[in-house]
């Protein structure tokens, strides 16, 4: 059974609110009301709050003209629809200016108002499909098709976007580099079906570690690129060996055997709040990832400014 709409009256009269409560329930309306301006712009700000909404031209606290002007400042997609009355040409403009989408006089005609309610219904309706297409345009054009995490675009402009945060506020910024200890044996003895499952699950797991605010991208074949912005160079290492383990601590289940893999990380930390060199930071993880490769893998290397490598 499909989901009622959800309508707001907002009616000075309690009489006549009380009769458009029972008549658009009948017609299917999941209906809310308000008695004030301030109850109205809540309900309508709210995550889940009705996409369509009757005013009345003079609510009291904050007047309908008013209400429409702040639900479009936040570029909401409700449909509000004016109940003024019939002389009030001047109150019925600003009402349209401000943001109304449509309108209806006392006394009004009931089947007039549901033909025009039957327009707003189908208006949201539209709305809503148009919204969730564009997220999914979104997402492909921003998440890793196999893995679901940021592409490489994405993580990147996340690196960037970082980077000039970290440079106003004057804050340090890490980015790991991570990538998945002899893959191509892994491709090789299990096929490469499970090869993707086995980037699948590692991405998955280094996800659930992560805080909210760090981010996490798929760089390229196995190799993956992580954000970490904010903390002291010690913070950002503690991330990095809680990945490592999050990665190899326990075996994969594939189709019809298990094996264990590990990864290797490598950390570079921007100390200098007025840098924002991505490539530089890009090329230190890199030296740094294939520095704990040469030191046997399965380990966390920070890169330091003299080009070596410290253990962690």
């Amino acid at each position: 059974m499909a989901a009622k709409t959800k309508i707001l009256v907002a009616e000075r009269s309690p009489v006549s609110q009380t009769v458009l409560h029972s008549m658009l329930s009948n017609w299917g309306f999941d209906v809310i009301v308000a008695s004030d301006g301030l109850e109205v712009c809540a309900l309508l700000e709210a995550e889940a709050g009705p996409r369509l909404a009757i005013l009345d031209s003079k609510i009291p606290a904050i007047d309908a003209v008013e209400i429409c002007r702040r639900v479009r400042s936040m570029n909401r997609l409700d449909y509000l629809m004016l109940l003024t009355e019939k002389s009030s040409f001047e109150e019925l403009e600003a009402g349209i200016d401000a943001g109304a989408d449509d309108y209806i006089t006392r006394p009004f005609d009931w089947q007039e108002l549901r033909v025009r309610l039957q327009v707003g219904r189908r208006v949201v309706k539209l709305q809503e499909r148009l919204v969730r297409a564009r997220e999914e345009l979104y997402d492909q054009a921003t998440r890793d098709g196999l893995t679901g995490l940021w592409n490489r675009l994405a993580i990147f402009q996340t690196l960037d976007s970082e980077l000039a945060r970290a440079s106003r506020g004057g804050a340090s910024l890490a980015i790991v580099m991570a990538d998945i200890d002899h893959f191509k044996q892994i491709n090789d003895t299990y096929g490469h079906l499970a090869g993707d499952a086995v980037l699948r699950e590692a991405a998955r797991r280094m996800s659930a570690i992560l805080r909210k605010y760090d981010s996490i991208g798929r760089y390229g074949g196995e190799e993956f690129l992580i954000v970490i912005p904010g903390g002291q160079l010690a913070d950002s290492l503690a991330v990095a060996e809680r990945l490592r383990q999050a990665v190899g601590n326990e075996p994969y289940m594939l189709f019809d055997a298990n094996c264990r893999t590990t990864a290797s990380f490598g950390l570079a930390w921007n100390d200098c709040p007025d840098s924002t060199d991505a490539n530089r930071l890009l090329r230190e993880a890199d030296s740094a990832l294939y520095s704990a490769k040469r030191h046997g893998r399965n380990r966390v290397e920070v890169f330091d400014s003299a080009s070596t490598a410290l253990a962690s």
